[in-house]
């Protein structure tokens, strides 16, 4: 499995620090500009108002994951 080396929050701008200790957005924090617009993303797909439910969503992510073979 490949490793990929991410910073902890002292070293991120604060201007991009996000509320999230998940390894799936602090592996973006080599680019934390980066890792702080992914969080916003996530947050806009699967928190905000949508015609599909929180469960269905997460049930979608889960699926694909499985499609391409991913161990999260």
């Amino acid at each position: 499995m490949a490793f990929i080396k991410y910073l902890p929050q002292s070293e991120i701008p604060p201007e991009n620090r996000v509320n999230d200790p998940d390894s799936i957005v602090q592996i973006s924090s080599v680019h934390s500009k980066l890792m702080k617009l992914h969080y916003e993303f996530f947050k806009e797909l699967m928190l905000k108002k949508s015609p599909l439910s929180r469960a269905q969503r997460e049930r979608i992510g889960i699926f694909v994951s499985q499609l391409n073979h991913c161990h999260y």
